[in-house]
């Protein structure tokens, strides 16, 4: 049991906002200044170059601030070629995905189509039952912010045995495992608290979230994500692949251990079924840049729900950070703080952040999941001065 929690909570990459990437505090820079006050991206690359240098095969990011953008790259995209990772490339993006969906139940919230406090069993009656788990009880704002108290179908132990251990994952990687599968999975288990007493990260919060938009609009809800959100901004880097295992080119190969240890060989684990992740958006730098600065300067909610979406909880055990609805707001080691998600699914670990103006923003991908620092690379934009 302690082996399977290990590999959950170390090496899958599925828990957004851990406490390596989000509370760990980066070498403290004493001058608040942006790194890019001048232009300058040095520290940024240094600690994409550092990530590479402990184990990460490959970094490529974006930055877009008052002087323009910046782009830059360290380390492979293939161990096999030694193909360098390059700008423009597509990727998985797993829990920044949760932004997306967030947004878009608050835009049917908007529209007089639900409110965030109707309870998820009026709208998915008999779904969140078994072992004390009690949809009735639960709003739908305890699902976005995490305050639900719903066990993480993703560590459930059933599920890590059948589609994350690597025998499993290579006789399951094109399965699909359906939103009410998720659910199943999570019921099999008991909540972690009575809803609304304290806050855990739980993806089949976001299971349940995505099939209360499919229930309100009568369509998938990455339909939806692609006519609200996707098409208005013309991200053309992103999409909802639904049960489609490629990423769309140009993209770089994506790599796990699949093992408790970190020193064991690297599995490429490009291709999968993502309807197994808790998040399973594709996207690149420059679209979740432009998403960020969009959704914060007030393009996609009204006022009311952008100050809704803003409105957060401690994130109980990962210090300077708390958590609206489906947007992490960081404190900085420089003070500065920041606006975004971090996204952990297998092979791939991706960060999204902007300043509450939206005028500053980085998105990032490491095509690995057991090692790198990618708080250092925000900090390192953020904060070291030049």
């Amino acid at each position: 049991m302690r082996a399977l929690r290990s590999l959950r909570l170390g090496l899958v990459g599925a828990v957004a906002l851990t406490a390596t990437s989000l509370a760990a505090d980066a070498l403290a820079a004493p001058a608040p200044a942006s790194g890019s006050a001048t232009g300058d991206h040095s520290a940024t690359r240094e600690a994409m170059d550092a990530a590479v240098k402990d184990g990460v095969p490959g970094v490529v990011g974006q930055v877009n601030d008052t002087y323009g953008t910046w782009k830059g790259t360290s380390g492979v995209g293939d161990l096999r070629t030694g193909r360098p990772r390059s700008a423009g490339e597509h990727y998985r993006v797993g829990s920044i995905t949760k932004t997306f969906v967030a947004t878009v139940l608050l835009q049917l919230e908007a529209e007089g189509r639900l409110s965030l406090d109707d309870k998820v069993d009026t709208w998915l009656p008999g779904v969140v039952r078994g072992n004390l788990h009690d949809g009735r009880r639960i709003t739908l704002r305890q699902l976005l912010n995490h305050t639900s108290g719903i066990f993480n179908y993703r560590d459930d132990d059933e599920f890590v045995r059948t589609y994350i251990l690597k025998d499993a994952f290579y006789k399951t990687r094109y399965d699909t495992v359906a939103l009410d599968r998720h659910v199943k999975y999570a019921m099999a288990n008991k909540p972690y608290f009575t809803p609304g007493s304290s806050w855990q990260y739980s993806n089949t919060n976001y299971s349940l979230a995505a099939m209360v938009i499919e229930k309100a609009t009568g369509n998938p809800y990455g339909e939806e994500i692609r006519r609200r959100v996707i098409t208005p901004l013309r991200l053309r880097a992103t999409s909802v692949p639904g049960t489609n295992p490629r990423v769309p080119r140009p993209s770089s190969r994506a790599y796990a251990k699949l093992a408790e240890s970190t020193d064991g060989p690297s599995h490429d684990v490009t291709e999968l079924n993502p309807t197994r992740a808790g998040g399973d958006m594709i996207s690149g730098a420059a679209d979740l840049n432009r998403f960020y600065s969009a959704l914060l300067r007030g393009e996609l909610l009204p006022k009311k729900q952008l100050a809704e979406m803003k409105t957060t909880v401690e994130a109980k055990g990962l210090p300077k950070v708390r958590y609206g609805l489906g947007l992490a707001e960081r404190e900085l080691s420089c003070g500065v703080t920041v606006w975004g998600h971090h996204g952990g699914i297998t092979g791939w670990t991706s960060e999204a952040v902007t300043t509450a103006d939206g005028r500053h923003s980085l998105a990032f991908n490491f095509n690995g999941d057991w090692s790198g620092d990618s708080h250092a690379v925000i900090e390192a934009e953020f904060c070291h001065t030049p």
